[in-house]
């Protein structure tokens, strides 16, 4: 069993081993699954479409083009924020 230690900031080193095991490089994102009381770490490669079945769905089906509809809004406002 491998173990570290969270420092002040909240940052802790992932042992060698297992940054070996999920080829893990310098700069590579981890996403976070919990899964009850524990923690899955899972190198973020490729797209998104890759993270498929991590999340658990929600009892309620969600209203797709509600969604895409209030992301295109948020994303051409943070465009025209950001030039």
């Amino acid at each position: 069993m491998h173990q570290s230690v969270i420092t002040r900031k909240g940052q802790t080193t992932i042992p060698k081993e297992i940054r070996a095991f999920l080829n893990l490089e310098p700069n590579d994102k981890l996403f976070y699954i919990i899964e009850g009381e524990k923690v899955v770490l899972k190198p973020l490669r490729g797209d998104i479409l890759e993270l498929r079945g991590s999340v658990p769905a929600k009892d309620q089906s969600a209203d797709f083009d509600k969604i895409l509809k209030t992301t295109r809004k948020k994303v051409a406002k943070k465009i025209v924020k950001d030039h």
